[in-house]
């Protein structure tokens, strides 16, 4: 438990970071744009604007997603982490990448009239740095995370349910590209006294962002649809109920990640069929509580008893119908069987 509430602080921190670093930048890049007159500049305010908004729906999301169980929502409040952080992507599309497209699309059409790029020179320069600190703190809470699951931290990046520190680390990085694009169009500006270049720069920094939008929506799209442990995961769960004693199948297996530390096990179970009640009863316990040791993210297991191929099938021969509960046929029912669950709200 201590783990996942540093983590948590940690996912904050990041973020709160990010958004203190992007709403100042948000602001010189303003004043710079309208100094030298660059739609890029105003582009990349634009960009920092809609990422400051992201971190904020960011924040939110991670604070509703920490409200405990209640009777309204039983299963909690974590997939609404990702509710607010597709909202957030959704800023991002059209806070940055709209804008940023029509600002560079009006520019080559209409022109410019170019200022002092100075000014524009240096808020990028202090950009270029603020941008990286934050970066660098996403940076180092993904390779930590990675090494205590022991996997690469990309595929770490690229699978997490933690899409807020997904968010923070793609949106910098989309931020460093996008002050470099902004400084090509700047420079090729002043070298050849036309606006095109500033233009063509803004219009990349769109392009950019659409494709951040895009993949920040996509990662939350799937975890608001339902997305499984992975299968190294999966096969785990699969070993930990069959070293059970009395476990002889899992006829069925369904997990679904709730939260960056929340996960949902639902198991169809097959139990020896001498197996007393009782003993079925500590077998579901014991499963329970294997599970949580081995995955400490695990936090609802649902065991469901029903009877295997091989018993419906002696069952049937005896001419009877081996029912354990009700919805129990030969097609594998939703309810009725026995379940074991220790809600842990904590």
């Amino acid at each position: 438990m201590s783990d996942e509430k540093s983590a948590g602080g940690e996912s904050t921190f990041t973020v709160i970071v990010a958004a203190a670093a992007n709403l100042g930048i948000a602001v010189a890049k303003a004043v710079a744009g309208l100094i030298s007159g660059s739609s890029a500049m105003l582009s990349e305010a634009a960009h920092s604007v809609a990422d400051t908004v992201t971190e904020v729906l960011l924040l939110t999301a991670l604070k509703r997603s920490e409200k405990p169980a209640d009777e309204e929502h039983p299963l909690g409040y974590g997939p609404e982490r990702y509710i607010w952080a597709m909202l957030a992507s959704v800023a991002t599309f059209v806070g940055g990448a709209v804008f940023s497209i029509y600002d560079g699309v009006h520019t080559l059409v209409a022109g410019e009239d170019l200022g002092d790029p100075l000014v524009s020179y240096l808020v990028l320069a202090i950009a270029f740095l603020l941008e990286g600190y934050s970066l660098r703190t996403g940076l180092r809470q993904v390779r930590r995370e990675a090494l205590r699951l022991g996997t690469p931290a990309q595929h770490y990046l690229r699978r997490t349910p933690d899409t807020a520190v997904k968010a923070v680390v793609m949106e910098d990085s989309a931020a460093l590209v996008g002050l470099l694009l902004a400084a090509g169009g700047l420079l090729g500006g002043q070298l050849s006294g036309s606006g095109v270049w500033d233009g063509l720069a803004s219009i990349l920094i769109g392009v950019l962002l659409v494709y951040v939008a895009w993949v920040l929506g996509r990662s939350n799209a799937q975890l608001l649809i339902g997305r499984p442990v992975p299968e190294s995961m999966r096969t785990g769960v699969r070993e930990e109920l069959l070293s059970v004693p009395h476990i002889i199948e899992v006829l069925e297996l369904t997990t679904l990640i709730q939260g960056p530390t929340e996960i949902l096990i639902a198991a169809k179970i097959d139990f020896r069929d001498v197996a007393s009640a009782e003993q079925v009863e500590w077998a579901c316990e014991e499963a329970e509580q294997q599970l949580r040791e081995r995955y400490p993210s695990i936090k609802r297991v649902y065991l469901d008893p029903t009877p295997g191929v091989a018993q419906r099938r002696r069952a049937r021969a005896a001419g009877a119908d081996p029912v354990i509960g009700p919805g129990d046929g030969e097609g594998g029912g939703d309810g009725g069987g026995l379940f074991t669950d220790r809600l842990d709200n904590g």
